[in-house]
């Protein structure tokens, strides 16, 4: 797997020692040259800005004999005073000097950020670190054919501006690269039975209990929703359906409880309701949701926090179309024991997820302090909502608790911001069967971006269709369950080419662990 491994640097002098440890190269990421704190940094940029008024200004490579690797880049941060920007200015930052670094040779840089006073910007160092990961990260397809095999890969970053935290974000990029690779890789090389294999030696002797189930007996009993997606892939060997159950556990007590069902559709066609137009183009990103999932959780087997219990379900199936397609107006009763009228084949994912949150609330209802959730690129309607920013939709329960304002708050510091919707009535007037055959429709026949509450309603088809409905506020039992759209937040720029980012990976994690 792809991995640049991050090394904590106490000593500044490293910045002066040309021979210490091989690095071959000064990363100044700041918000301004007079925020440098080194006389002689300063002073050689100050200089350099009188020569060159791009200095300062935007990304630069100065010659500079006295430091590491003799040479200094500097890598402006734009507008961090202006009142609605975040902290992934210093992302920005960060992406774009270790692109320049890189271009110049350089394979061991240090790297130090400044600037970061608190505030929206108290992980700004952390975050320009990960940052860098996502600007290195290549395909796996890439990787495998070996396409950059004639120059130097990009080996360690030193960081001088985090104390003690190289352990955290090399575990947090370790994961990230893991969902990336699962959700950016093209639908043969990572079909349905690959994710699983993939999942199955990324979590080899890592504490991490796995499970993987295939027999299609067991599957169209326990996942009958999901099995009805994945009917026409039967027929393939290479893409029939998997589950991978994960769970985490910590040493000593169980303080709470965190269950998440991740969306793993390796390639939607549509299905019977196929995608037309060059709609399909990036469909094999639909698997972003039980890729972050994943990552998340190899995460956690690198940190071993302690106080939370983990468990996770990966639904990984692919839409396909064929003779055995499932097609609209089949009545499927789920594993919850709810009937549902499919009311569009592409709308898939959330059949997937309802059966993986109807197995997680059986454990959630046993479970210490339990929070569920489902990630998932779910619906284009949240892509036109909020553009590249993951929604979190909560129920009643998780609501009242404050779930989706903490993880918004977490999520925001550490460069993953998310946007917060809210479940009303009208989005369960939504899935209401007209015909009374069936208890639920699972959407109507337009696509999600042209629907009202096109990304709210889904989620209150999760609650009835996973039983989780039946765990309201005023129930004897009630479970908090938090929806995490990430349609626009699983990749970058480009949605069908573009990055997978691996969101919310870090939010979730920071969400976790902090008290």
């Amino acid at each position: 797997m792809f991995q640049v491994d991050f090394i904590d640097v106490k000593d500044e002098q490293a910045i002066f020692d040309t021979g210490r440890d091989g690095w071959d190269a000064l990363l100044l990421v700041t918000p301004s040259l007079e925020a440098i704190p080194q006389q002689e940094l300063a002073q050689l940029a100050l200089h350099a800005a009188g020569v060159d008024k791009r200095v300062g200004k935007s990304a630069t490579v100065l010659f500079a004999p006295g430091l590491a690797g003799g040479k200094l880049i500097i890598s402006p941060v734009a507008n961090h005073q202006d009142d609605y920007e975040d902290v992934r200015v210093f992302a920005d930052a960060a992406r774009t000097g270790i692109a320049l670094a890189k271009d110049t040779g350089a394979v061991r840089p240090l790297m130090l950020v400044l600037g970061a006073d608190g505030g929206r910007y108290a992980f700004a160092a952390q975050v320009a670190a990960l940052a860098c990961g996502q600007e290195l990260w290549q395909p796996l397809e890439a990787r495998e054919a070996n396409v950059d095999a004639s120059e130097a890969p990009l080996q360690a970053i030193g960081l001088l501006s985090v104390n003690d935290g190289a352990g955290l974000l090399n575990a947090l990029a370790i994961g990230r690269n893991l969902a990336r690779d699962l959700c950016g890789t093209e639908p043969e090389r990572m079909s349905a039975p690959a994710f699983a294999d993939y999942c199955v030696n990324a979590f080899m002797d890592s504490g991490i209990a796995l499970e993987v189930i295939e027999d299609r007996d067991v599957l169209e009993r326990d996942y009958p929703l999901l099995s009805a997606v994945g009917r026409a892939s039967f027929a393939v060997s290479r893409h029939q359906p998997r589950v991978v159950k994960l769970e985490y556990l910590p040493e000593g007590e169980v303080e709470r409880t965190f269950l998440f069902a991740g969306k793993g559709v390796v390639y939607d066609t549509g299905g019977a309701d196929l995608k037309v137009g060059g709609a399909m183009a990036g469909m094999s990103r639909d698997k972003g949701g039980a890729a972050a999932v994943a990552g998340l959780m190899k995460t956690l087997s690198i940190l071993k926090p302690k106080g939370i219990r983990v468990v996770a379900e990966l639904g990984l199936v692919r839409n396909s179309i064929g003779s055995e397609a499932f097609v609209t107006d089949e009545i499927i009763t789920g594993h919850a024991g709810v009937r549902v009228r499919i009311g569009n084949t592409d709308a898939e994912g959330r059949l997937v997820l309802a059966d993986l949150l109807s197995h997680l609330r059986l454990k959630a209802v046993a479970a210490v302090q339990p929070e569920l959730f489902s990630v998932a690129t779910l619906t284009g309607h949240v892509v036109r909502c909020y553009g590249g920013y993951t929604a979190a939709v909560e129920n009643s329960v998780a609501r009242h608790a404050g779930v989706g304002s903490r993880l918004q708050e977490q999520a925001a510091l550490w460069g993953e911001p998310l946007e917060l919707s809210m479940l009303r009535r009208d989005d369960f007037a939504k899935i209401r069967d007209g015909s009374g055959a069936a208890e639920l429709l699972s959407s109507n026949n337009a696509p999600s971006s042209v629907t009202a509450r096109g990304h709210q309603y889904p989620a209150a088809f999760l609650l009835k269709a996973s039983g989780l409905a039946a765990h309201g506020a005023a129930a004897p039992q009630p479970l908090a369950y938090t929806h995490l759209d990430i349609a626009g937040s699983a990749t970058e720029g480009d949605p069908l080419y573009g990055k997978p980012t691996a969101a919310p990976l870090v939010g979730l994690f920071q969400y976790m662990v902090i008290k």
